[in-house]
């Protein structure tokens, strides 16, 4: 279920079920941007998860389905939408009832959350990545791996295959399994899996680089590096395999996995000034994560021909009038469905009559989506 090369990916519609704050709602969509405003708490970022929820993953929040549905009801939530890709229409629906786990039909069929990554491809900034060049790795390991996912699908898979194989690993190290055939079989899963996701990491990452590097654009390049936290990560298959033989003992002791790209950190430079991203200010770190959310929406668009669906959670804000401006320009030059959030609708002025504005409201605890003219 592939959708192919593509010449416009974007959402037609939009329904929501019992979703967070909304009971009900339900959007048309063209291939413009969509700007949501409307007061906080309103639940604008709602609609962002919803439609995050459209590829695979989490979402946004990384939210359990549970945590997703309506209170007081509790009875479970559903989403539907059309996604447009060229002259294919995909009927999606993403489902989850009485909390449970979430449930995915593609044009009415049943299907695992990776085949959504082949159909739609999804990208977002949200506020609480605002940190990311500052906190842990694993932050920034999520965030280029949803990069990842967005030029190769079958990330997805390899990142399952790993950490399935890697739990079971974990679990013979924390009974202090010292036999070595215990450990073989899954030694090479995780060195299979593992390879292949170092591997498309490091293209994707060349990718981004190229795309920055090729642009005319007001923000500035980040240059990406891919690290260890402890040693060097093997390149090949047969290296990562022999790796995980030499640290059995040293990872008994830890009662973990210490090799492989679990343990992958991604450092990010302001190239323009040679300074480490976690040394620059708020406004420079916030300018250089919008800046490869562009790349890869670029270099998407150069793949399959058409841009991902961009989720910008309040970015606007976080951006002055000139580089705002610019940001728009950019989305718009990239004919790419972006849906933006902002507490007021003169933050989305300079698009003009390039986007299409939902006010978001609030009454009672229950929100409402209105088209705006």
């Amino acid at each position: 279920m592939n959708a192919g090369p593509v010449s416009e990916l974007f959402l037609k519609t939009l329904s929501l079920s019992h979703f967070r704050s909304h009971k009900k709602g339900a959007l048309t969509c063209d291939a413009r941007p969509v700007a949501l405003f409307g007061p906080n708490g309103a639940g604008k970022t709602n609609i962002l998860e919803a439609v995050s929820l459209f590829s695979p993953g989490r979402g946004i929040r990384r939210a359990s389905a549970e945590e997703m549905t309506r209170r007081p009801e509790a009875i479970g939530w559903k989403l539907s939408g059309l996604l447009q890709a060229s002259t294919q229409t995909f009927e999606i629906e993403v489902r989850s009832e009485n909390g449970g786990a979430r449930q995915v039909q593609i044009d009415s069929k049943a299907a695992p959350q990776v085949q959504l990554g082949r159909v739609a491809r999804v990208l977002w900034l949200i506020p609480a990545m605002d940190r990311l060049w500052i906190e842990g790795a694993e932050g920034r390991r999520r965030f280029l791996d949803r990069m990842t996912l967005s030029f190769y699908p079958e990330h997805a898979d390899a990142s399952l295959a790993y950490e399935k194989a890697m739990r079971e690993r974990n679990r013979l190290l924390k009974d202090q399994i010292s036999d070595a055939h215990w450990y073989v079989a899954l030694e090479r899963q995780m060195a299979e899996a593992g390879a292949r996701l170092h591997q498309a990491r490091e293209a994707s990452v060349e990718r981004l680089l190229d795309a920055q590097a090729a642009a005319q654009t007001a923000f500035p390049v980040a240059e990406l590096e891919l690290i260890q936290s402890e040693g060097s990560m093997p390149h090949t298959e047969a290296d990562l395999r022999d790796a995980l033989a030499e640290s059995r003992f040293r990872d008994i002791a830890a009662g973990r996995t210490l090799v492989g790209p679990h343990r992958t950190d991604m450092i990010g430079t302001y190239r323009e000034k040679a300074v480490p991203a976690k040394d620059c200010s708020t406004g420079e770190q916030k300018a250089l994560l919008v800046s490869l959310i562009l790349a890869n929406a670029r270099a998407l668009k150069e793949d399959i021909g058409a841009a991902p669906i961009l989720l910008l959670d309040e970015v606007a804000a976080h951006l002055d009038p000139d580089r705002r401006a610019a940001l728009y320009d950019e989305i718009c030059a990239l004919g790419a469905q972006a849906w933006m959030t902002g507490t007021e609708a003169g933050l989305f002025e300079a698009l003009g009559d390039r986007a299409q504005y939902v006010e978001v409201t609030d009454e009672a605890g229950i929100s409402s989506l209105s088209i705006a003219h």
